[in-house]
């Protein structure tokens, strides 16, 4: 008999985690991805012999029991990856400029509450309060530790429908605490009064109770799933996207890659941006109504990243991530800029080469930014934007800089090389509308309106991806995982993955 066969558009992380668990389970899977590399938000790319993780540079839920451990043994490669927790006393240090405070954020609910409530002694209680409600939602979110659930993050997400915002002042009254109980905003593009809480709530807890780095990168992750992929017969190609989608009456009949040729599958699954898939095909045979609702989708903002090589021994190697604004209301207002107020704050790396690292060999510095800002330059191409986008960048690059010098005012000596991508860069690379960061923009007052199922209007066509459900290094896996249970069962797939739970 046949295997049943697939073929996924786009071959980013949603895309591969698909292939991989697809492929394992009997099906014929083909990968077609319009970059040169795979990976997506894991890819990778080389400055003067330096690689330079593009989006992952921040993980969670790889110690064993946790969530991504249990799905990457049951593909068979967590024995090949490398990680490195990120300090226990210090995953993330908080530091404003305004007063000069340096919130320092370790690994634990009873650590992270010890932690900050020597800080505000007189919210202890509030403090205690908000983490275990935090966590509570967590329990309740039942595919966040793999158990079978009737229910998926929209239905969720329809029951949390209160905003970060809206939960945290329901606990404390403090104006600094309110800010620094929202440490991780930048993790999800959040939105103080739109965001709802489950994704608050589901990424805190990732990072607070497991923090790690991907040591020597984040493509590891994308080339292994891609030789688990290829073991069970899949195939992969890069260089050649999909171009154009035929539809015969309420399903796809065949999708032409950039070379012209057909190719044909029994489902088809799309891990791009919704309005980039809208593009290839004819929309008439959409719903109207449907395809005008994803569009109108807002997304989320972008991000300026400068890419620092260090001289040899000349900066410190620290594993946690580095957050600098300028004033405690920044936390929600990074991408509320004029020109001469950009950047409002950063976040920044050293990702590891080593184990071991004592020294950095480089630094990756992440900036908001809207699209609105590179919107005159939206019709250019990589490489061939013009000299005033040259200028631009270079810039940005500087004004980062003195951004930093005000943490470490000795860094430029360090340096031996800048490099830069904007907004337009992952939009580019990434194929993702208007370079957003994170996907498409999640309001719990139109929690409907924001929602993009995983099975579409066209009978053999699903979802996957950072826009559909949850985004991340967490989220996106487990779409991929409800979007494979559409065709394999999600319970199936839940008792073979924790089948070694505690492996």
């Amino acid at each position: 008999m046949d295997k049943k066969s697939v073929i996924i558009i786009g071959g980013g992380i949603g895309g591969l985690f698909c292939g991989a668990i697809l492929s394992k389970e009997g099906y014929a899977v083909k990968i077609f991805e319009k970059h040169f590399t795979l990976g997506g938000g894991l890819h990778e790319f080389r400055r003067e012999g330096v690689s330079f993780e593009t989006g992952m540079h921040v993980v969670g839920a790889f110690s064993p029991g946790d969530v991504l451990h249990r799905i990457c043994s049951y593909l068979g490669i967590m024995h090949k990856i490398t990680i490195l927790p990120e300090d226990e006393d210090c995953f993330e240090l908080f530091h404003m400029a305004s007063d000069g405070k340096k919130y320092r954020m370790p690994k634990g609910k009873d650590a992270f509450i010890e932690a900050l409530s020597n800080e505000f002694p007189e919210e202890r209680e509030h403090i205690t309060q908000y983490l275990h409600a935090l966590y509570r939602i967590c329990d309740e979110v039942k595919l966040y530790s793999l158990e079978k659930t009737d229910a998926s993050f929209q239905e969720y997400s329809g029951k949390f429908m209160t905003s970060v915002g809206e939960f945290i002042d329901s606990f404390t009254t403090h104006p600094r605490l309110r800010f620094v109980l929202a440490f991780c905003n930048p993790l999800y593009a959040g939105s103080q009064y739109q965001t709802p809480i489950y994704i608050h709530a589901l990424i805190s807890k990732l990072y607070i109770e497991g923090a790690a780095r991907l040591v020597g990168g984040s493509q590891q992750l994308a080339n292994l799933l891609a030789e688990e992929i290829r073991r069970h017969g899949g195939e992969i190609y890069v260089n050649k996207g999909i171009t154009h989608i035929e539809i015969t009456g309420k399903e796809i009949d065949y999708v032409a890659t950039s070379d012209g040729v057909p190719h044909r599958a029994d489902w088809y699954i799309s891990s791009i941006h919704p309005s980039s898939l809208f593009r290839l095909l004819d929309t008439s045979r959409l719903q109207r109504s449907y395809r005008e609702r994803i569009d109108s989708i807002p997304n989320t903002y972008s991000v300026f990243t400068t890419y620092i090589i260090f001289k040899p021994g000349a900066f410190p190697f620290f594993n946690y991530t580095y957050y600098y604004q300028d004033d405690y209301s920044d936390t929600w207002e990074h991408d509320l800029y004029t020109e001469e107020s950009w950047p409002r704050g950063l976040m920044f790396v050293t990702p590891p080469t080593t184990p071991h690292d004592v020294h950095a060999e480089k630094m990756i510095v992440n900036c908001i930014m809207n699209y609105e800002t590179v919107k005159p330059w939206e019709h250019t191409q990589t490489g061939r934007r013009g000299e005033a986008y040259v200028a631009f960048k270079k810039c940005c690059e500087q004004r980062v800089l003195d951004k930093l010098q005000e943490v470490y005012p000795h860094i430029r000596s360090c340096i031996q090389s800048v490099y830069s991508a904007t907004p337009l860069t992952i939009r580019d690379y990434y194929n993702q509308k208007e370079g957003a960061l994170y996907g498409v923009k999640k309001d719990c007052r139109h929690i409907e309106r924001s929602h993009i199922p995983i099975r579409t209007k066209l009978k053999n066509l699903l979802m996957t991806g950072q826009n559909i459900k949850l985004h991340g290094i967490l989220g996106v896996p487990l779409t991929a995982l409800i979007t494979c249970g559409e065709l394999v069962g999600l319970d199936y797939l839940l008792d073979k993955i924790n089948k070694n739970k505690y492996a």
